[in-house]
């Protein structure tokens, strides 16, 4: 399948267009569920993860890393019960990219999500490249994905993102598979757009590499590195939505967010945000449905 690049999109003139309640900037927090999918010599696999707390540790082939399985267990124990309650006290939804089999190890975790309203898209069946994969491969993981986690959460995700990147077959296999509202394997735009698969509309929802806690490992930042480029990228697409419609995405997992000197900085975001008009927090289907119907209404 060829995948063709596309360098001008929507250029000087953005889609107008409103958020639901007369909104302008559209905020997705986004909950990357990965801690018990992650590679694990402890579930079989050939290799292990290497990036962690303490940067990357590569340990003699077939040696557990068990410091390193400790701080992906610490997310799911922990740290997503501590960004769960933050979400509820501020009364925000929030989009949990959940890898199927992490959930599978975790039950009490996708009742609660479901329970506290949030969005369940598919990250994966594991926390795995999908861009390796041969295509039909990559078509039977896509599969599992949906089937587990409507078994453990009782819905079928209607988004997908893979890790890291997609292959040239993974958005063409979302449709074929059927019921998949929108992806977000792109990182290139400000504002949701449609592309042709197949002679079907589909909605992408790109996603973000700079916005989010990643950068806690990636970088050694620390929590005020992170809350200052929070608000710096909400001021400037705020100042922009006057003018266009405008949405930003927030990546955060649970393992790096999630810990106790780290969340401050999520928490002084949202009060951030909240505090200004024409702002709405919103989950990354509910942002899918709504420019698609906004776009349809202009048509």
């Amino acid at each position: 399948m060829s995948i063709e690049r596309d360098f001008v999109g929507y250029g000087a003139t953005p889609p107008v267009f409103d958020w639901p309640g007369g909104n302008r900037l559209a905020i997705n927090l986004v909950v990357n569920y990965e801690e018990g999918s992650e590679y694990s010599y402890a579930f079989g696999d050939d290799r292990q993860e290497h990036l962690g707390e303490w940067g990357v540790k590569q340990f003699p082939p077939g040696v557990r890393n068990l410091a390193n399985e400790s701080f992906f267990e610490y997310g799911a124990r922990v740290g997503f019960w501590r960004l769960l309650d933050l979400f509820e006290r501020h009364g925000v939804a929030a989009t949990f990219g959940v890898c199927a089999v992490a959930l599978e190890r975790n039950p009490a975790a996708a009742r609660a999500i479901v329970a506290a309203g949030h969005e369940v898209n598919a990250h994966g069946y594991r926390w795995e490249e999908h861009f390796a994969m041969e295509r039909e491969v990559e078509r039977e993981r896509i599969r599992l994905a949906v089937e587990s986690i409507r078994q453990t959460t009782g819905q079928r995700p209607f988004g997908w993102y893979c890790r890291t990147a997609p292959s040239v077959h993974t958005r063409e296999l979302l449709v074929e598979e059927g019921g998949f509202v929108y992806d977000s394997d792109a990182y290139n735009d400000d504002v949701p757009y449609f592309v042709d698969v197949q002679g079907q509309r589909h909605v992408v929802v790109p996603y973000t590499g700079d916005v989010n806690d990643s950068h806690y490992w990636a970088a050694h930042g620390y929590e005020t590195d992170f809350v200052t480029y929070l608000k710096d990228s909400f001021d400037v697409l705020y100042e922009e939505s006057r003018r266009w419609p405008r949405m930003m995405s927030v990546g955060l997992h649970m393992r790096m967010a999630g810990r106790p000197g780290r969340i401050k900085a999520v928490d002084e975001f949202i009060r951030h945000a909240k505090a200004r008009s024409g702002v709405t927090f919103m989950t990354r289907l509910d942002i899918a449905t709504s420019f698609a119907a906004a776009m349809d209404q202009r048509a």
